[in-house]
């Protein structure tokens, strides 16, 4: 008998049969034929492993991978590894397929690619495990985990380097604003020119520009001949 999510395997005389059997019922020969069944659902495994980044800082890896065995080449995984596949295949690939991709990265680095180191495992234990027909589907870091001292080292960094554009932010900010001040500066003289050289050649200008800032009050008190800064005619 063959369950639900299984596929069997018939041993005739020492020798595994190249068929892989469905779930159900199926008859064999007494002292002649041995039946062993394989789990061919989706299997998940959680561990941890050690491993060390390219700047040789050490770091716990903890993963979760998903995979099955081939449904139609259980006798073939059978009869080239047995049942143990997991302990003699399955967990050595991976953790030197691991340690491979995590040996190309910095430690820092790592954590802001780990997205992409983790794609690049999957890619990789893929097109690995396939000839031993084992079929990766999913595979994740869940932790990454370094020495206390390195990840205080780390967060000391970000720190200065987050100081370090606060500080440049506010310089730009100075700079900008002596700028705008010298801007305002060179128009304004610009402008006190200009107006300077239209007074200096037209004398009514200099009357206008009074007219525009008197209060319109007369002065209370002349002295000797004295007449008010603008001339005023009379209409008649």
């Amino acid at each position: 008998m063959v369950g639900p999510g299984e596929r069997g395997i018939k041993v005739r005389l020492g020798q595994v049969q190249m068929t892989s059997y469905e779930e159900g019922l199926h008859m064999i020969v007494p002292f002649i034929d041995k039946f062993r069944t394989m789990d061919v659902k989706t299997q998940r495994n959680t561990k941890t492993t050690a491993v060390y980044t390219k700047d040789i800082q050490q770091t716990r890896i903890t993963y979760v991978i998903n995979y099955n065995v081939e449904p139609g080449n259980v006798n073939k995984l059978f009869q080239t590894v047995g049942l143990d596949y997991e302990a003699k295949i399955l967990i050595p690939v991976v953790e030197g397929t691991i340690k491979d991709i995590i040996g190309k990265w910095n430690a820092q680095d790592l954590i802001a690619n780990r997205e992409k180191a983790t794609g690049d495992i999957l890619f990789k234990l893929q097109e690995q495990l396939k000839d031993n027909y084992l079929v990766v589907t999913d595979f994740q870091m869940t932790e990454i985990n370094y020495s206390d001292v390195f990840e205080k080292a780390i967060e000391s960094k970000v720190t200065a380097e987050q100081e370090a554009l606060k500080a440049k932010n506010k310089t730009v900010q100075v700079q900008e604003e002596a700028r705008q001040k010298v801007i305002a500066a060179e128009a304004e003289a610009r402008s006190m020119a200009i107006r300077a050289q239209a007074l200096s050649q037209n004398k009514s200008l200099v009357q206008y520009e009074a007219v525009q800032k008197w209060d319109g009050k007369m002065p209370q008190y002349m002295l000797g001949n004295s007449v008010p800064f603008i001339n005023v005619t009379a209409s008649k």
